[in-house]
C-alpha cells in the first residue's frame, strides 16, 4: 500500500528531503508559500493540491520543515488554536514529524496538542545541510515517544543516514540547537583561522588542507569550508548563494542563548557567536550562507 505524505516547506532543505520520499515510492503532495518551489517539486515526481486541507484529511504522515517557532505554531494550531491548522485536518492516528529547528517549548506544546487530537508527533530537526539532504544522509535528532520514532524511521531512513532518539519531545529540538551553536562557533573560529594565515601571504588551500590533518581538524573546514576558491560546491564556491542562512544561523544561536538563560548554563562563546552574526546580519548578509561570516569586516 502507498504511504500518502504530506510535506509542507520545500525551502533550501525540505524541497530535497521531500523529493527523496517521492523517489522512494511514496504518495507525497507538497505545500510551499512559493508557487516555484512547489513546481519544482512536481517536476521531480511530486504531487501538487490547491486543497490542502483535504490533502491532510487523507495524509498518512505529515511532514514539516519551516524557519520558526511562530512558523511552525501558525501551522499546527492555525489563526484560531487550531480552527484552521494541520491538527484541525489530519486524520486520527495520522503521524506527525516537525524537522523545523524551534524551541523546545514550543515543540513540546505543539506536541501536547496534537495527542489531545488523538494524533502522534515527534520533533526531528535535522543536520548535514542542503547537500545532506540532497544525497539524503541527513542526521535526525529525534524527541518524542519511542514507538513513533519507530514508525518514522523508515521514512527518516529514505531522508537521512543516522537517527539519534535524545528523549522525550522537545529533546530532539534541545540537541539541534546546541549542535548548531557549536556549528556557529567552529565556522567563525575556521574562518578566523583561514584568514589568518591568508593574511601573512598563504594559499588559503595549503592553510586549510594543514588544518585538515591536524588538531584543528572540524566539519566546517574539510566539507564546508568558507573561503571562495578551496572547495567545489560548497556555498562559498557561488557567491554564498543557498545553503543555510545567516538569519536562520542567527535564529538557532538565539534559540541558543534564550536556552543557556532558562537552564542557567554558561554560553559565553555561544552569545559572541550571536552577536557576530547579528552584526554580519545587520550589515545586509542575511540572506547569504552562513559561512559568508568568513567575510565579515572585508569589503564585498
Amino acid at each position: 500500500m502507498t504511504t500518502k505524505i504530506v510535506f509542507i516547506g520545500l525551502g533550501n532543505m525540505g524541497l530535497p528531503m521531500a523529493q527523496n520520499l517521492a523517489r522512494a515510492g511514496h504518495a507525497v503532495t507538497g505545500f510551499d508559500l512559493m508557487p516555484a518551489s512547489v513546481r519544482q517539486f512536481v517536476d521531480a515526481g511530486g504531487l501538487s493540491s490547491e486543497d490542502q486541507a483535504a490533502a491532510l484529511g487523507e495524509a498518512d504522515i505529515v511532514v514539516t520543515m519551516l524557519p520558526a517557532s511562530r512558523h511552525v505554531q501558525g501551522a499546527y494550531l492555525g489563526a484560531s488554536l487550531g480552527d484552521t491548522g494541520i491538527l484541525a485536518h489530519a486524520k486520527a492516528g495520522a503521524l506527525l514529524i516537525d524537522c523545523s529547528t524551534i524551541a523546545p517549548e514550543v515543540s513540546r506544546e505543539v506536541a501536547a496538542a496534537a495527542t489531545a487530537k488523538g494524533l502522534r508527533m515527534i520533533d526531528a530537526p535535522v543536520s548535514g545541510g542542503t547537500a545532506g539532504a540532497a544525497a539524503g544522509t541527513l542526521t535526525f535528532m529525534v524527541g518524542g515517544d519511542e514507538a513513533d520514532l519507530a514508525s518514522a524511521r523508515p521514512f527518516l531512513e529514505q531522508m537521512g543516514k543516522n537517527i539519534f532518539h535524545a528523549g522525550p519531545g522537545g529533546s530532539g529540538q534541545t540537541v539541534k540547537i546546541c549542535n548548531n551553536m557549536l556549528l556557529g562557533i567552529l565556522m567563525i573560529g575556521t574562518s578566523e583561522a583561514i584568514r589568518l594565515g591568508v593574511a601573512n601571504g598563504l594559499d588559503p588551500k595549503v592553510v586549510s588542507d594543514v588544518m585538515a590533518k591536524s588538531s584543528g581538524r572540524n566539519w566546517t573546514l574539510e566539507v564546508y569550508n568558507p573561503c571562495p576558491g578551496v572547495l567545489d560546491n560548497v556555498p562559498a564556491a557561488r557567491g554564498y548563494t543557498g545553503g543555510f542562512g545567516v538569519d536562520l544561523m542567527l535564529k538557532d544561536l538565539g534559540l541558543a542563548v534564550e536556552s543557556a538563560g532558562a537552564s542557567g548554563a554558561s554560553v559565553p562563546l555561544g552569545e559572541l557567536a550571536r552577536q557576530l552574526y547579528d552584526m554580519h546580519s545587520k550589515a545586509g548578509a542575511g540572506g547569504l550562507d552562513f559561512s559568508s561570516i568568513y567575510k565579515l569586516d572585508t569589503p564585498a
